[in-house]
């Protein structure tokens, strides 16, 4: 098929700006300023977007650091990225993968004492030191060593020996909450923890936790949803550039009834003459089964916001069109499910979630493109 064709032959488009993303890097930089180096989280995929695409314009806006969650993802960005960027791997190694992360020069996060001694293992048998980042749990309890593993280091350090420390991490748990206690009491036991291990770089913000202020940034940030547009201050207006519209396209529209239902298990009850119109996007697209409070907006009719009716099928959302009154509405026209004037943020509420979620559950069948209204320049 041609371009077009492909265009036309999709039920809905996906459009990622990528000047947004790179915009929103250098924003970020700038906010913690030159002495704090700023990473990026591009694990599952870039939150959906497409690492590909994403990863070599965050290169090309500066960035040289990148964090993704698994192996797999690590070795497909090693295939993406300059040969002078820094990949970490934030679950560590899985048994038995020290090699491979070693041969593909990934750096692992190291979250225990069973993963430190079998990367000190395989630095042992190769005779060379190999870099290392240490994450602490500093209250999530999630990933990280213990308090009392970080005793035991500290008192026998030569559990160390063959590994290069490159950093020091934890994870803010409540850091989109800035008035939260949890925030400074887990500053004040990264600080404590990491007193006892190597002098080297700290790190503990990503997104929300650089909007907690220069108390938290340490020597590296790792900022991810923020890239992509999502909201890292939730009380407040989104400072971030919107990274993604995604648009939806009516199959048909029809009249019905009051008291006709819509839907599976007639959920939804007209309760006057409506005009509902079917649209070629579901739950396999991404779209929460629960997203029966979400609005749309019908292209070209920015200012009138039109429900979401019933419940979301796999393939199919049914829209209340009935306030637009006698617009003739064509088949295949699209439909803002994300846009100018339909946030991400009341996307993921509609469906009771987040952006986080929205965005990486995400389908295939968008018709992707890729637009610059940014070139990662400037």
């Amino acid at each position: 098929m041609t371009p077009q064709e492909r265009l036309d032959a999709a039920g809905g488009w996906l459009t990622v700006d990528l000047g947004a993303v790179a915009a929103n890097y250098r924003m970020l930089r700038q906010m913690v300023g030159p002495g704090v180096r700023t990473a990026a989280a591009v694990k599952a995929d870039c939150y959906g977007l497409g690492a590909a695409r994403v990863v070599p314009v965050l290169e090309a806006a500066g960035c040289r650091n990148f964090f993704v969650a698994t192996l797999e993802e690590g070795l497909s960005l090693r295939r993406i990225t300059g040969h002078d960027s820094a990949i970490f791997l934030l679950n560590g190694p899985m048994p038995g993968t020290e090699s491979l992360l070693q041969q593909a020069r990934l750096i692992p996060v190291v979250n225990s004492l069973e993963q430190l001694a079998a990367w000190r293992a395989l630095a042992f048998r190769l005779e060379t030191p190999l870099s290392a980042v240490l994450q602490v749990d500093s209250g999530m309890s999630r990933f990280g060593l213990s308090a009392a593993d970080v005793a035991r280091l500290a008192a026998e350090p030569e559990l160390l020996d063959g590994v290069q420390v490159v950093l020091v991490m934890s994870h803010l748990a409540c850091a989109d909450e800035p008035a939260h206690p949890a925030n400074r009491a887990q500053r004040e036991a990264f600080l404590r923890l990491r007193a006892l291990l190597p002098d080297t770089l700290g790190s503990l913000a990503a997104s929300s936790g650089i909007f907690l202020g220069a108390d938290w940034h340490f020597d590296l940030v790792r900022p991810g949803a923020a890239l992509y547009g999502i909201n890292p201050t939730p009380d407040a207006d989104n400072p971030m550039r919107p990274v993604v519209r995604l648009q939806a396209r009516v199959v048909q529209t029809r009249v019905i009834e009051p008291g006709t239902a819509v839907g599976y298990g007639a959920r939804f009850i007209a309760n006057r003459t409506s005009r509902i119109a079917t649209l070629s996007a579901g739950y396999a697209d991404g779209i929460s089964r629960h997203a029966s409070g979400a609005h749309v907006v019908l292209c070209g009719y920015e200012h009138t916001r039109l429900p979401v009716i019933g419940r979301v099928s796999m393939d199919s959302i049914a829209v209340d069109m009935t306030d637009l009154g006698d617009v003739e509405i064509a088949p295949g026209a699209p439909v803002d499910l994300i846009g100018p004037h339909t946030p991400l943020e009341a996307l993921a509420t509609a469906s009771d979630t987040i952006g986080y979620e929205v965005l990486t559950a995400l389908g295939q069948r968008y018709h992707r493109t890729y637009i610059a209204t940014d070139p990662a320049g400037g």
